[in-house]
């Protein structure tokens, strides 16, 4: 896809929250906060000067949602909740650990590892349906011109996008490692016909 440099290039940075109460387990919809860790996670990857950001758009959930707050509180930055940014809900495995479900549904989550489009955690969202539900919530996002905007977000979510903006099949997404408080960074052109061309400017990078 060809792009015109005009000058006129938007960005727009993702954060993934850092470590929620509770430690590492699938999480999804559940709505845990950020622990004293994640908190100090988060804004060691801030920084003391960070960008200049125009709009701070997060998830709904407590772990992005609490720390966007504070932060546009901060920074004077407007701040939005994106449902579309909501984190892949995993069902009955939600709060639990990897583990745990090991031990109870090897069969069941060795599938899901293996081929995730075809095997979704039982009573959770496909990754398909997941997949449609944040590029909608990414299309409504660049219709806002905004011209430099940190998402507050998830693993799931910025996985996804990057796999969308590189055009990576779906199942290869869950490839991408994300590690809590990773900064990823895209940069928003237009193609020949106008149209926005995003691409790939740094992923999981630790601080600014």
């Amino acid at each position: 896809m060809q792009r015109i440099d005009t000058g006129r290039a938007r960005f727009v940075d993702f954060i993934r929250h850092g470590v929620p109460v509770g430690g590492r387990r699938y999480r999804g919809h559940r709505d845990d906060p950020l622990s004293e860790q994640g908190w100090h996670e988060m804004w060691a990857a801030v920084g003391d000067d960070p960008p200049s950001w125009s709009l701070i758009v997060t998830s709904p959930l407590r772990r992005c949602a609490e720390f966007a707050t504070e932060l546009g509180g901060c920074l004077d930055v407007p701040v939005i909740t994106e449902t579309g940014f909501k984190e892949i809900s995993f069902g009955a495995w939600e709060g639990r650990t990897v583990d745990a479900i090991l031990a109870e549904s090897p069969e069941e989550i060795s599938a899901y590892w293996h081929d995730p489009v075809a095997n979704t955690p039982p009573r959770g969202e496909s990754l398909p349906d997941f997949r449609d539900r944040v590029v909608a919530a990414w299309e409504r996002l660049l219709e806002r011109q905004a011209r430099h905007v940190l998402v507050v977000g998830h693993g799931g979510l910025i996985r996804t996008l990057v796999g969308h903006v590189l055009g990576m099949p779906l199942p290869s997404v869950l490839r991408l490692e994300v590690p809590n408080a990773g900064i990823t960074r895209l940069r928003v052109q237009s193609d020949v016909n106008g149209r926005p061309a995003p691409s790939l400017v740094f992923h999981a990078r630790q601080g600014l």
